[in-house]
């Protein structure tokens, strides 16, 4: 059934989604939604160049927001209120609907249309249901959604038309669903050989020829008498983001090809037709209903997306005793080239020292280990005012192991946590190691390859360097430990800050452990979850690396046999680090020497 009057000057219908760099559907397997406030927000900055580009060119759009976002953000979606736009609702979490029971879709769909409503001032009456783009949605989701009185959605692309019985209809139409109708407003295709190809916009705009689309464009125009439906995202005008390095190749292609192009793209669109929004076009008033007064206002609450992993558990402690004194302890963490990292290792360790405070008085130390990008500058800007950080400078890089241990000896406590800058294990479980350095142990280290510990999206060739690592090094020291290069750990530091490290680069965090294990030390190992490193890239040299840890382990070895005859000697020369006769990193005698502050 077609709504379009015959005629071009019927507007053409715009839908913008907002969503972040790091919210997209795709990712949520690298990127779980508890660690979305981790991340550098950059949603404001995209969403007003969209509607600075919109206004330009007088269009009024459909925005389908997130009610989290809302919740969240409810100035951003006011404003795009108040510049016209229609809001709809992509659901409160942006869940799958197959994921979800039908009380769970009503109270997502209810919780969605409250905070919707609250933060913008206008009644929302369309909807897009989560990745159903290829698929018809269900007739039970969509009797659900009718139900709670929406009237569209706009979540389907047919893509897949000829393989259907009965086929689907590609241009807006009504459905019948019971005593209620519903919109169903397809995101356009075109018939190329029999078969129907997107050319909606978005994606299809950055990745396809353009004269080839535009031809299809206007190849719909020439060939229907409804609308074109269109799409874009608001971070697709964020040609400046940052991309997501533990996403797949064709991910990295879909998600960042031709960003730079995407605004002049729409602009020729913009140029060439009219839009219009879906609620214009179907002759919905968006004024609040004053009958819905009980309604507007009453947002359900909800945890926040940026909630870190593991906060529960280190919640329920902090309540045993609050009259106890908090135990003081410091975190190290070595930084090398992560000027795009400290931003997003800023807010999760906010999140952490709000989770550990209750039990734990916590005092930070970032090493910037010979950086040659702009992270010392970063660590600056995130931490230079806190009281409770110490910056400490390396003038060149000697590596992470090296870099501890400089935090380590600047460290004021007696109990020193080590962790990764790319937050690649869950600082918060520190609550839950710090614990287990008893009056006997030296040291308790994160071990993902615990039976109990967990591996999530790691390269598989990084799994194999460290699992064959770990059987080597089994094999040499008198500890059996299920990890030995994990350089989030808990240190006592009377045990470590005289050690000297006869390695540099990823090398030095095995030797670490490796001279406690041969002087007798007790270890304790702490399941802990691994997870890929989203931003940035990884600076491990792999051939290097390998070479490196059988070297480590021969002197190791060495060590262990001569072990029994006469310990081995670790003396310092004119301030430089010697061990078995091997020169090492430089070592800072004092905080000054390392360009603290």
């Amino acid at each position: 059934m077609s709504t379009r009057p015959q005629g071009a000057h019927v507007p053409d219908l715009l839908t913008v989604e907002l969503e972040d760099y790091y919210q997209i559907g795709a990712f949520e397997r690298i990127i779980p939604s508890a660690h979305w406030g981790r991340f550098e927000r950059r949603l404001e900055q995209s969403t007003l160049r969209t509607l600075e580009l919109l206004e330009r060119f007088a269009i009024r759009a459909t925005f389908f927001v997130r009610g989290s976002i809302a919740a969240t953000l409810p100035d951003l979606v006011r404003e795009i209120s108040r510049c016209g736009h229609e809001i709809a609702s992509e659901g409160y979490h942006h869940r799958v609907v197959s994921e979800m029971s039908p009380a769970e879709f009503r109270d997502d769909l209810a919780r969605a249309r409250d905070a919707l409503e609250t933060a913008s001032e206008s009644r929302v009456l369309g909807y897009r249901f989560t990745r159903e783009w290829f698929a018809p949605v269900t007739r039970s989701a969509l009797e659900i959604l009718a139900e709670q009185q929406y009237a569209y959605h706009s979540s389907f692309v047919p893509l897949f038309a000829p393989f259907w019985r009965p086929a689907p209809q590609r241009l807006a139409h009504q459905l019948r669903l019971g005593e209620r109708l519903l919109w169903e407003i397809p995101l356009s295709t075109c018939r190329v050989a029999g078969c129907l190809i997107p050319i909606a916009g978005g994606n299809y705009f950055r990745q396809s020829p353009r004269p080839v689309l535009r031809r299809l464009v206007d190849r719909w125009h020439q060939r229907h008498d409804a609308p074109f439906v269109m799409y874009f995202h608001v971070r697709e005008l964020d040609p400046e983001q940052p991309q997501i390095s533990a996403a797949s190749p064709i991910g990295r292609i879909r998600h960042y090809r031709n960003l730079d192009k995407m605004h002049e793209i729409l602009e020729d669109y913009f140029r060439t037709y009219r839009f219009g929004s879906i609620a214009a076009h179907l002759g919905l008033s968006t004024e609040p209903d004053p009958d819905a007064s009980g309604r507007l206002g009453e947002v359900c609450s909800a945890p926040a997306p940026g909630r870190p992993a593991g906060s529960a558990v280190i919640q329920a402690a902090s309540h045993e005793s609050d009259a106890a004194p908090r135990v003081p302890v410091t975190i190290v963490v070595p930084c090398f080239n992560e000027q795009l990292m400290i931003p997003y290792l800023a807010n999760t360790l906010r999140g952490v020292e709000a989770l550990l405070s209750p039990r734990y008085d916590i005092q930070f130390v970032f090493v910037d280990d010979g950086s040659r990008d702009g992270t010392w500058q970063a660590l600056q800007g995130a931490f230079g005012g806190r009281a409770n950080a110490t910056l400490a400078r390396h003038p060149r890089n000697v590596g992470v192991g090296g870099a501890i241990l400089s935090g380590i000896r600047i460290a004021k406590t007696e109990i020193v946590c080590s962790m990764d800058c790319d937050c690649s294990y869950e600082p918060a479980e520190l609550g839950n190691m710090i614990p287990l350095l008893t009056d006997d142990t030296d040291m308790v280290t994160g071990s993902p390859y615990h039976p109990n510990g967990a591996v999530m999206n790691v390269p598989a060739w990084r799994l194999s360097l460290s699992r064959s690592a770990s059987f080597l090094y089994r094999r040499v020291l008198r500890q059996t430990l299920f990890t030995y290069t994990s350089c989030f750990r808990v240190y006592r530091r009377q045990a470590v800050a005289e050690l000297v490290l006869t390695e540099g680069g990823f090398l030095g965090v095995a030797e670490m452990l490796g001279r406690l294990d041969l002087r007798g030390s007790k270890i304790v190992e702490y399941p802990a979850t691994l997870h890929v490193r989203v931003l940035g890239k990884s600076k491990m040299k792999v051939l290097r690396t390998i070479a490196g840890h059988l070297r480590l382990l021969a002197r190791l070895l060495i060590v262990r046999l001569r072990s029994s005859v006469q310990p081995p000697k670790e003396i310092v020369r004119g301030g430089r680090l010697v061990g078995l006769g091997v020169s090492t990193i430089p070592t800072p005698a004092t905080k000054t020497e390392l360009g603290n502050r």
